[in-house]
């Protein structure tokens, strides 16, 4: 009986690293620069005080290099995706809506890594960072093989502790004079969660 599939051809490999209904990631490029900059100057106030991303090419260059050749960090673009899974706006890979980076990753007996995220003021406060952040943690706890992640953040980032207490993160404690950021050393609260125990063996 004869292939009814033979003529077809076959579908292009996905440009994402994992998928859901309205976001996806995958690796930070060259080619991102200009869209990821330009994004970063226009959400400067929105990050302030927290977060400061590469605004120009240079830093943008120097940032994604780090991530590349460093084998403790890993870098996730999350992008936006239209209704049903169409790409959105910016292009066939669609509009870059922030980052989620697994950064001091160590294996061995501990398999655990800190996150690093940010979204862009265009995208924030519309549910994807949550979504992408779900992603980010089956990559964690499946591909990449962690048992923990564990989120450092200011206490006064009421958005930023609200994304991972809705993502199952819980708080383990706090850390004064945790990270020098902005000029000063800032206290933290330090958010984790543990694999399922299904994943963890």
């Amino acid at each position: 009986m004869p292939d009814p599939n033979r003529h077809r051809t076959p579908a292009p490999p996905s440009p994402y690293l994992a998928e859901g209904p309205r976001t996806a990631l995958r690796r930070f490029t060259d080619a991102d620069a200009a869209e990821f900059t330009a994004r970063a100057r226009e959400s400067r106030a929105h990050h302030h005080p927290w977060l400061f991303p590469p605004e120009r090419a240079d830093t943008y260059a120097a940032y994604t290099e780090t991530l590349a050749r460093d084998p403790a960090r890993e870098g996730f673009l999350v992008v936006e995706r239209g209704e049903g899974g169409a790409d959105g706006e910016g292009g066939a890979q669609g509009a870059i809506a922030g980052f989620i980076n697994i950064n001091n990753i160590v294996l061995g007996s501990f398999r655990c890594g800190a996150l690093g995220y940010g979204a862009f003021a265009h995208a924030a406060g519309r549910g994807l960072m949550g979504e992408a952040l779900g992603l980010v943690m089956g990559l964690a706890f499946g591909p990449l093989g962690l048992h923990r992640l564990e989120a450092n953040i200011q206490p006064a980032n009421a958005a930023s502790v609200a994304l991972v207490q809705r993502a199952g993160f819980r708080l383990e404690g706090f850390s004064p004079d945790f990270l020098h950021i902005d000029g000063a050393w800032r206290d933290h609260e330090r958010w984790a969660i543990t694999a399922p125990a299904d994943e963890a063996s």
